[in-house]
């Protein structure tokens, strides 16, 4: 069990792509969406994630995080509970100084919204931000994984 303390920005040109050194597929569905609480299935290329976060603290900066790797199977059988809205979506890794940020072109219904989020160890902590980095939404709830599921951004 942890703290995630992460930063979310918005993506203004498609240079990341160039610049990472993974991409992995990402299908995620929530059991539970409640602000309270959120308790995703994720299964990211062929392995299965249950994730429970807590309540957004910091203007959006720091949450707990509990996650759990399952068997793929598991998670498949899950999403049979999954609330309506399936999120679908590539994350390109780049590295950028000692960070590295996580950089999710979503499909389906939020197809064109592109954000990126680089984990930090402290609210206080420096990084470099890259020069394909936008405008920073981190606490902006709209653009929670979770929201977008119910509101997504081809609704906007």
């Amino acid at each position: 069990m942890g703290l995630e303390i992460e930063r979310k920005f918005l993506v203004k040109s498609g240079a990341y792509k160039e610049q990472a050194f993974k991409r992995e597929y990402i299908k995620q569905g929530f059991l539970n969406s409640d602000k309270k609480r959120v308790v995703r299935i994720r299964i990211m290329d062929d392995t299965g994630f249950l994730t429970v976060k807590g309540p957004s603290e910091d203007k959006g900066v720091s949450r707990f995080e509990w996650e759990k790797e399952i068997r793929l199977e598991e998670a498949q059988q899950l999403f049979e509970l999954c609330e309506e809205g399936i999120i679908e979506k590539n994350r390109y890794l780049i590295k950028e100084g000692i960070h590295v940020f996580e950089v999710d072109e979503f499909f389906g219904e939020n197809l064109g919204l592109v954000v990126a989020e680089v984990e930090l160890t402290s609210k206080e902590e420096v990084y470099t931000s890259p020069e394909w980095l936008g405008e920073e939404v981190t606490g902006v709830a709209k653009y929670y994984n979770s929201n977008l599921s119910k509101n997504p951004y081809n609704n906007w």
